[in-house]
């Protein structure tokens, strides 16, 4: 392992190198242990700070959508729904649609946490968490979302709200992970993406005849929070 001052020389989190794990000439196999060593660390703080969660729900949505708009206060609702119901709610800690679900949840007496990301533009974690990690990759974020959910909600959101999205749908049509619903919030927002997975892709047979029945839609916190408690109830009976 490398000493101290091969871990000086080393790219420091948020470096171009670093950033993009790309392949720097010279003592690459030193740099190489270095950054295995963080991320092993990422995991590791992950799994001991989340280890006790057993009925999570992932929140994924804009970071843009401010309070007072219908979509933050529909998934603060929501977020309240489910603690109601007993459901730590998980999202990636920032603003927005992120802000509402947590505030929700920590409103209404349940365990709101937060994973937050650095970003380059700087990314503060919101106030309602009562649980907060801070994270540098990405990876090993997405890898608390999907490992301590029943289920993805998935409110209206830009690239990385879509990233989720599709990363939890391409797990569960491979059986990396177990079958769980993707919800995904306000059917008018999202029937034009729905409609081409039907015409573009399952017609084209670029998808099986049954994968976009892993998408589900809900328009208010009862619904989500009703496909929520059918999937934890029926995942109990098969841990």
């Amino acid at each position: 392992m490398p000493g101290d001052d091969d871990a000086r020389a080393a790219p420091g989190p948020g470096s171009k190198h670093d950033e993009h794990l790309l392949r720097v000439p010279g003592a690459e196999e030193e740099r190489d242990d270095v950054r295995l060593d963080r991320i092993r660390a990422e995991i590791d703080a992950g799994f001991d700070a989340l280890r006790d969660i057993d009925d999570g729900v992932s929140v994924f949505g804009s970071a843009r959508i401010a309070e007072g708009h219908r979509w933050y206060e529909l998934c603060r609702e929501t977020g309240a729904c489910l603690a109601k119901h007993g459901f730590t709610v998980i999202t990636g800690g920032g603003p927005g649609l992120m802000e509402a679900a947590n505030r929700g949840a920590a409103e209404a007496g349940g365990l709101s946490v937060g994973l937050n990301i650095e970003l380059p533009h700087e990314q503060q974690a919101n106030p309602y968490l009562n649980r907060s990690l801070d994270f540098h990759y990405f990876f090993a974020r997405k890898l608390m979302f999907v490992r301590y959910a029943r289920a993805f909600v998935i409110f209206p959101g830009g690239f990385g709200t879509l990233d989720e999205m599709f990363e939890s749908l391409t797990l569960i049509q491979t059986d990396r992970i177990q079958h769980f619903p993707t919800i995904l919030v306000d059917s008018r927002h999202w029937r034009p993406l729905l409609d081409w997975i039907d015409d573009g892709l399952e017609d084209a047979g670029m998808i099986g005849p049954g994968d976009k029945e892993l998408l589900v839609t809900a328009d208010t916190p009862e619904e989500v929070c009703d496909h929520v408690r059918r999937a934890s109830a029926a995942q109990k009976e098969l841990d």
